[in-house]
């Protein structure tokens, strides 16, 4: 398996299938509870990011295309590091790409521009060499934590995201060493 296809199974195995939880707003097209149409979220494809989607009749060829074209490709999934790719590659899919490259840019101490380029990667390699692949994963769980904890819908699923935010460091060194 690729590192995508590894990392897929991973997400996957967090996301589910079809739900139609009313209080979860990315089961809204307009992404407001209670505003736009009950479509829902199948494989973690929400009918708030994608209202164009039949979700209920979404495959998971299809799910997976979406993953690699709109995440995978967008944090450069293939140069980054099995293990750090697969943490990156969730939290572009469950906070949002730009979001993701800033706490990766946090953790390699450079400039945070939202996007994952040749100067991310530059003080990745650096970091990695200086302090070790654990130091940037560690703090970029850390980021990726305190913002989760403070959502305001964090009260109904917090219990759920803690499993995910816990369990994944353990998928991703299964993934490969930095």
């Amino acid at each position: 398996m690729t590192p995508f296809e590894q990392a897929f199974a991973v997400l996957i195995g967090h996301e589910g299938g079809y739900d139609t939880t009313r209080a979860d707003p990315g089961n809204w097209t307009s992404g407001i509870i209670g505003t736009g149409e009950l479509r829902g979220t199948k494989y973690g494809i929400s009918a708030s990011a994608y209202p164009d989607v039949d979700i209920k009749g979404l495959s998971l060829a299809d799910a997976q295309a979406v993953y690699k074209r709109d995440y995978w490709d967008p944090i450069l999934g293939d140069i980054l590091p099995p293990a750090l790719a697969l943490l990156v590659f969730d939290a572009a899919v469950n906070n949002g790409k730009a979001r993701a490259a800033n706490w990766l840019q946090i953790a390699v101490g450079t400039r945070q521009d939202g996007r994952i380029g040749p100067e991310t990667i530059e003080a990745l390699k650096k970091t990695i060499a200086d302090k070790g692949g654990a130091s940037v994963c560690s703090e970029f769980m850390a980021q990726r934590m305190c913002f989760m904890a403070n959502l305001p819908n964090w009260r109904i699923f917090g219990l759920g995201w803690s499993r995910r935010l816990s369990y994944l460091p353990y998928q991703a060194m299964m993934m490969g060493v930095l």
